[in-house]
């Protein structure tokens, strides 16, 4: 599974934020309540009083490719509000043409669309508000807001913040996400809503993240959303379905999900696409522990709206959305009229392939995650099933050895006896640490409290049994190397591993670190780990060799250093969250 960690980094400046929801009411009602709200929240930006939506407007069905257009100006209208700040409408119907093949045959969108622009430092601050509603569908809602630049060489101000419009839309709109209602702010799941929020979360359709906190068992419920669930999600607004389990909603919740649980006051985001069958696909749905949020609650906030706002800004627009044409406002005169409006057409023609192949890019990154994700969990899954074979082969070895007779080649023997040697694997870290006596090759060096840790990511037994087939692993390589029939580094002993001794999937052994992170200063300094001055006299060394634990790119690390030609001994300096580099930072 994977985790938000210490070393995340708050997110990389994003200058758009973009909400898409479905209203609760018709196109029409729609919109009255948007013009409402958006005529109230520029009377407090100071702007002059902006005329309503509805109102004298022009048939605005533009020309594009696959639309009919009738009679009627291509051009939106464009109010100015003030100084350098401008309000532009344009609505109407597309008919679009009927395609190829059995099927309805011509249908018609139903649009309105407002932006306004005003000075920002360093560019323009940009909010445009589409509704669209398309023949006997929902009426979809897309709120974006963003920040334009200057000029090609001006960076932008920054991640662009959730618009107070965003937060007054959604209680007006009765927004929801399929069959979740999307709220400014999390609602509470009591024992008799938890089959429905599992419905939520298996619902194949869903676009929405679904974020779920968890409550301490110590603390009161309403306290700890207060002072804590709450500010912590507020980046969310618009852009996640917010979800605060009540004490006695826990315990139900997490049998369902029995492979993706949250508790002790953890997050957790379930992204679309959840197989709750599926003990591979928990790696995809992160959690943050409560030790990360109350570490540093603003980083934490910023940290946990990172994936959020990626996949609504990644994510394939509805085909409602997506067909409308860019908007555009009546250029202003020209010398030459005809020049100007082959300009016009131009630009359109170019806005309109530019959209059209955003759209292409988005549908082909979903397809490639979801397919990304099916292989992981599809690969731990396999690797589980690969290591309940291979205990029953060392039970028959063992049994082989000791020429135990027939009763050896008895599956039910052999396979209750597989299953008390799994027995014995520990199934939390703080079993591990415990046990990390049990290895006379290995010497662990590092903190045990960033061990401890992990079990506050909720990963059940997965993370844990890795981590100690990892050791396992480990150990046998190790008194090998010592007596010089190891036949290579650790990644080699793991692809060719003897009969007899505990495998460890070589994709999940990494050499050393990449040559980014082993150049970064900082990044390098995490890795220099305690050892004894014996093998180095400065008590610390680069430990870029790790085995990951889980899938994923930002799953936890062990961090070892194999000095079996010096001291003989393997030297563990890390067990824990990932440490910074490319993918967390």
């Amino acid at each position: 599974m994977t985790q938000h960690t210490a070393s995340d980094q708050a997110e990389p400046p994003a200058a758009r934020y973009r909400m898409v929801v479905v209203s609760g009411h018709s196109h029409a009602d729609t919109a009255a309540l948007a013009d409402q709200r958006l005529r109230s929240w520029l009377k407090r930006e100071g702007y002059d009083e902006p005329p309503s939506l509805l109102a004298g407007l022009p048939p605005a069905d533009l020309p594009w490719p696959g639309v009919e257009r009738p009679a009627g100006p291509p051009e939106a209208v464009r109010y100015r509000l003030g100084d350098r700040a401008s309000l532009d409408l344009d609505a109407g119907r597309l008919r679009l043409a009927p395609q190829p093949g059995p099927g309805p045959g011509q249908s018609a969108v139903r649009y309105a669309r407002r932006r306004v622009r005003e000075p920002a430092p360093h560019g323009t601050r940009q909010t445009t508000l589409t509704i669209a509603t398309p023949a006997g569908g929902p009426t979809w809602v897309r709120l974006e807001a963003e920040h334009l630049p200057s000029g090609p060489s001006v960076r932008s101000s920054g991640r662009v913040p959730v618009p107070d419009l965003a937060r007054e839309l959604l209680p007006l709109l009765d927004a929801s996400d399929g069959p979740a209602a999307v709220h400014d702010h999390p609602a509470i799941i009591g024992a008799g809503d938890v089959d429905r929020l599992i419905d939520e979360l298996c619902d194949p359709d869903r676009r929405l993240p679904i974020v779920v906190a968890s409550v301490p068992a110590n603390l009161d419920r309403v306290s700890w959303q207060t002072s804590t669930v709450e500010p912590l999600l507020a980046n969310l607004t618009g852009l996640a379905v917010q979800y605060v389990l009540d004490h006695d909603a826990r315990s139900a919740f997490n049998l369902a999900l029995e492979y993706h649980p949250v508790y002790g006051g953890a997050v957790r985001t379930y992204l679309p696409g959840l197989d709750p069958a599926s003990r591979g696909d928990g790696v995809h749905h992160p959690v943050m522990s409560r030790h990360l949020i109350e570490d540093d609650p603003r980083r934490s906030a910023a940290i946990l709206a990172r994936e959020p706002r990626r996949l609504a800004a990644d994510s394939p627009l509805p085909d409602a959305l997506a067909c409308l044409p860019p908007l555009r406002v009546r250029p202003l005169p020209a010398p030459s009229p005809v020049s100007a409006a082959a300009l016009a057409e131009e630009s359109a023609a170019e806005q309109q392939a530019g959209s059209e192949e955003l759209q292409r890019i988005r549908r082909q990154l979903q397809r490639a995650e979801q397919l990304e994700r099916s292989l992981l969990a599809e690969a731990d899954e396999q690797y589980e099933a690969l290591r309940q074979a291979r205990a029953q082969v060392r039970v028959l070895t063992r049994r082989l050895v000791a020429a135990a007779g027939p009763v050896a080649a008895d599956p039910a023997v052999v396979a209750t006896e597989a299953a008390a040697d799994e027995d014995g694997i520990p199934a939390t870290f703080a079993d591990l640490v415990a046990r990390l006596g049990e290895f006379p090759a290995l010497t662990f060096t590092g903190e045990t409290k960033e061990t401890l840790a992990l079990d506050e990511q909720n990963a059940g037994s997965g993370w844990a049994r890795l981590a100690w087939d990892g050791l396992l692993a480990l150990q046998d390589y190790a008194d090998a190397a010592v007596h010089g029939l190891a036949h290579g580094d650790f990644k080699q002993w793991c692809e060719h591993t003897p009969p007899g001794c505990h495998p460890f999937p070589p994709r999940k052994a990494v050499r050393g670190e990449s040559q980014t992170v082993s150049t970064n200063a900082k990044w390098k300094k995490e890795r220099m780990l305690p050892v004894p001055q014996t093998v180095d006299p400065s008590g610390r060394a680069f430990m870029g060799a790790h085995l990951r634990i889980g899938g994923g790119g930002t799953a936890p690390r062990l961090h070892y250093l194999d000095d079996c030609s010096g001291t003989g001994r393997i030297y563990i300096g890390y067990i824990g969250l990932h440490l910074t580099n490319t993918r967390t930072n």
